[in-house]
């Protein structure tokens, strides 16, 4: 079975660089310069946090079921949405 992509929302304050954040993973947080980075930072995070979680994963749901969700609209409003599939090397993994 391949590993899931998990919904990312990346959200850029004026003064600030990007924060990626996933609402089937809370807590799991990514900071980047620029959005590329911050795609690869989050795949980065989530392969990290997933190395050493217990017990089974959180499963992903679709975009679908997410925009079902009132908070996750609260939370996209203004995000660009991103699906990300955890890997320590997301440009090489997708190459």
């Amino acid at each position: 079975m391949h590993d899931p992509h998990y919904i990312a929302l990346i959200h850029k304050d004026p003064d600030s660089g990007y924060g990626v954040s996933f609402p089937d993973v809370p807590g799991i947080i990514a900071v980047a310069d620029t959005l590329d980075e911050a795609i690869a930072q989050g795949a980065a995070v989530l392969a990290f946090a997933f190395e050493d979680w217990v017990g089974q994963r959180p499963m992903p749901r679709s975009l679908e079921q997410l925009r079902l969700d009132l908070q996750f609209q609260e939370d996209a409003n203004d995000a660009i949405v991103a699906a990300i599939l955890p890997s320590p090397d997301y440009y090489q993994a997708a190459e």
